[in-house]
C-alpha cells in the first residue's frame, strides 16, 4: 500500500463539518395541514436567508420552511467555506458575460458581502467568518499567464489583486508544485455547518416555522387564492412560494434542463501541529485555490486540519441525484495522491474525513432567478459551487420578485435573462464528458482546443 493510500485507511465517510456533536437535533416533520404567507422549499443557505430576510422586511409575515432532510445536510453543509464577494463565479466570468453591467455586479457583490457580515453580527451567528483573503496559485507557465491576466482584469475594475513570484508565494505557502500566485484580499472563510445552523436558529428566534424531514412532492398553482403544496403527511396553502431546492427536483418543469448535478469531493486531514504547518509555509489564515480548470481548493479549519477538495467534477448519466454518489473511492485516491505530491512534508498525515456533495451547475456558472404562476412562485438556483455569499443576494432577489418590486437587483440582465439550458440525454452526457476531457487536456498542455473555443463563443460551459 502506497503512503497516500495508507493515509486514507481510517477516514470517516462523512462530511467533516457535519460530523460534530453540536449538530442540532432534527425538528419535527409537518403532520397537519396549514397555511402560510410565504412557504420556502429548501432549508439550505438560500432558503434560510430567504426566510430570515422575509421576517426582517416584515416581522408579521407568517413564514414556513419545508426541508426534505435536515437544514444544511446537502451542499450548505458540505462545501469548503469559501465566501466570495463575487455574484458571478468570479470577475472573469462576470466580465465576459455581462460587460455592460459588471461594475454594478461587482458593487452589489461587495455590498452583499458587507450585509452578510452585518447580519451575522446582528443575529449572533458565530460561524468563524473572517476576511482572510485567498491565494490563487499556478503550477505551469500557462497558468501563471492566466494569473497575470486576472491581475490586469482586477486592476481595470478597481479590485485588489497582487501578483506573487515564487519567493513571495512562499510567504503564503511553500510547495514544490506551485511557481507563482495571485493574492486576493477581499475574500472570506467561514464554517459552513455553523453558518447554516446559525441561520436556522436565527429563523426560529424570528418566528419562522421550520419543518424538517418534510419533502414537498407536488406544487399546484391552479387555484387563484393560494398555491397548494403536497407533503407526505400534510397539505400547505401558501400566498407565495420560494423555491430554494438547489439541484433537487425544482417542482417547476421549466427548470428541468437549467441545471445539471455535479459531484465534488473533499478530504480533511487529522489536526496538524504548528511545526507541520510551518514546514509548508502556511502560517496565515488565508484560503488557497489553484489555477487549473480542474482546480483544487484548500483551507485550514479551526482545529488546524487542512481541507483539500475539488479537481474531479463528476456528472452522472441522466442527472442522477443519489446520496450513494457522495462517496467515490477513486476520487479520494486521486485527491490523496495529489495532496502528497503537493505537500511532501505531509505525505504521511492521515485523513480524517472523506465526502462529496452535489452542486447545481449551469451553463453560465452562476445563479439565476425568476418567477412563475403569475408571480406567486419564485426561485433562485444554480449557484455552481460558489454560492456561499451569493445565496444571500439570491434570497433578496427572490423576495423582490415575489413582492412585485422593481429594484436594481431585479433589473439586472443577469436576472432578467435565464441561462441557456443543457441539452437532453444522451447529448448532455456526451457533451459534458467531451468538455471534461478537453479541460484536462488544457490543464496538461496549455492549449484550448476547438471544442472549448466553440463553447466559449456560444457562452456555454460546464464547471463546479
Amino acid at each position: 500500500m502506497t503512503s497516500h493510500r495508507a493515509a486514507l485507511a481510517g477516514t470517516a465517510a462523512a462530511p467533516y463539518w457535519l460530523d460534530r456533536p453540536e449538530h442540532p437535533e432534527p425538528l419535527p416533520r409537518l403532520t397537519e395541514d396549514t397555511t402560510a404567507d410565504l412557504v420556502v422549499v429548501g432549508g439550505g443557505y438560500t432558503g434560510l436567508w430567504t426566510a430570515l430576510l422575509a421576517k426582517q422586511r416584515d416581522p408579521g409575515r407568517d413564514v414556513l420552511v419545508l426541508e426534505a432532510g435536515t437544514c444544511g445536510h446537502a451542499a450548505s453543509g458540505r462545501n469548503g467555506g469559501f465566501c466570495s464577494p463575487s455574484l458571478t463565479h468570479g470577475l472573469g466570468n462576470g466580465a465576459s458575460r455581462w460587460p455592460d453591467e459588471i461594475a454594478t455586479l461587482q458593487r452589489l457583490g461587495h455590498a452583499n458581502l458587507d450585509a452578510f457580515e452585518r447580519d451575522l453580527d446582528t443575529y449572533g451567528i458565530d460561524c468563524g467568518f473572517a476576511r482572510t483573503g485567498k491565494v490563487s496559485v499556478a503550477a505551469t507557465a500557462w497558468q501563471a499567464e492566466e494569473l497575470r491576466g486576472a491581475q490586469r482584469l482586477n486592476e481595470r475594475h478597481g479590485e485588489k489583486a497582487v501578483l506573487l513570484d515564487r519567493d513571495e508565494l512562499r510567504e503564503y505557502v511553500d510547495s514544490p508544485v506551485w511557481t507563482s500566485g495571485l493574492w486576493l484580499p477581499d475574500y472570506a472563510l467561514l464554517d459552513p455547518a455553523r453558518l447554516v445552523w446559525g441561520l436556522r436558529a436565527a429563523c426560529l428566534s424570528a418566528g419562522v416555522r421550520i419543518a424538517e424531514r418534510t419533502e414537498v412532492t407536488a406544487l399546484d398553482a391552479k387555484h387563484a387564492d393560494r398555491v397548494r403544496l403536497t407533503t407526505p403527511y400534510a397539505q400547505v396553502a401558501a400566498r407565495r412560494v420560494a423555491l430554494a431546492t438547489n439541484i433537487y427536483p425544482p417542482l417547476l418543469k421549466r427548470l428541468g434542463l437549467s441545471m445539471v448535478p455535479v459531484y465534488d469531493y473533499a478530504l480533511t486531514t487529522a489536526p496538524l501541529t504548528d511545526d507541520q504547518l510551518a514546514a509548508i509555509g502556511w502560517t496565515g489564515p488565508h484560503g488557497i485555490t489553484d489555477a487549473g480548470n480542474q482546480f483544487h481548493y484548500l483551507r485550514k479549519t479551526a482545529d488546524q486540519r487542512i481541507l483539500w477538495g475539488g479537481y474531479d467534477a463528476i456528472y452522472p448519466f441522466g442527472g442522477r441525484v443519489d446520496e450513494a454518489l457522495t462517496q467515490r473511492p477513486a476520487t479520494f485516491d486521486t485527491l490523496a495522491a495529489q495532496f502528497a505530491e503537493t505537500f511532501p512534508a505531509l505525505a504521511d498525515v492521515p485523513f480524517s474525513h472523506a465526502w462529496g456533495g452535489v452542486i447545481d451547475s449551469t451553463t453560465r456558472f452562476c445563479m439565476f432567478a425568476g418567477t412563475a404562476s403569475a408571480g406567486r412562485v419564485g426561485y433562485a438556483l444554480g449557484f455552481t459551487g460558489l454560492g456561499v455569499g451569493a445565496t444571500r443576494f439570491g434570497a433578496e432577489v427572490m423576495l423582490d420578485l415575489l413582492e412585485g418590486r422593481s429594484t436594481e437587483r431585479t433589473e439586472l440582465d443577469m436576472i432578467r435573462r435565464k441561462p441557456v439550458p443543457f441539452p437532453p440525454e444522451p447529448v448532455r452526457y456526451l457533451g459534458i464528458q467531451a468538455t471534461r476531457w478537453s479541460m484536462a487536456r488544457e490543464d496538461a498542455h496549455g492549449k484550448r482546443n476547438l471544442w472549448l473555443r466553440s463553447l466559449d463563443r456560444l457562452g456555454l460551459g460546464f464547471d463546479s
